[in-house]
């Protein structure tokens, strides 16, 4: 089973969460996972997919005007209606905004026909309610991307299990 996570990134933060969210994905058997910028994302790949998840940094509390010119442009042009959805995303500070960011992903895959992912407390901890938030230690110095990973990699995992449970 395909599937494709799309990101838009300015500092590298936003594509290294995505390639983790790849890491755990791609550890659910049978599935063909993949990241792609939004610059470069493989349409027919993305056609293919059963789940997308998209991924923003947090760009003033909101995901990025290249993010949200994409999904209401290019993403019209993909077969959206009917996948999994699903959202993440980075922040410079704790309080960036990043779950809003993750909000307004997942209002535009519903406008698209996508059925939203949200583990929520249903999967056990940790609880990724929404998607996983990451905030990196460009502004705060005592934070670190890295502290991240292991959320993003777990929500890759359920996202592509769930993906599989519904689609297989």
């Amino acid at each position: 089973m395909k599937i494709s996570v799309i990101y838009d990134s300015k500092s590298g933060n936003t594509k290294q969460a995505a390639e983790w969210i790849i890491e755990g994905m791609s550890s659910v058997q049978d599935v063909d996972a993949r990241a792609f910028s939004i610059k470069d994302a493989d349409e027919a790949f993305v056609n293919e997919s059963k789940g997308i998840v998209i991924g923003s940094p947090s760009y003033c509390t909101q995901m990025t005007p290249d993010m949200h010119a994409w999904l209401l442009a290019s993403a019209a042009h993909l077969e959206l209606a009917g996948k999994l959805g699903g959202a993440f995303a980075t922040a410079q500070y704790t309080h960036g905004g990043g779950e809003l960011v993750i909000q307004s992903i997942l209002i535009n895959e519903l406008d698209y026909g996508m059925l939203c992912y949200s583990g929520g407390s249903g999967c056990g901890e940790p609880y990724i309610h929404m998607g996983p938030v990451g905030v990196n230690s460009n502004v705060e110095a005592h934070n670190s991307l890295e502290y991240y990973k292991d959320y993003f990699v777990i929500y890759g995992r359920r996202f592509a299990e769930k993906a599989v449970e519904i689609f297989d």
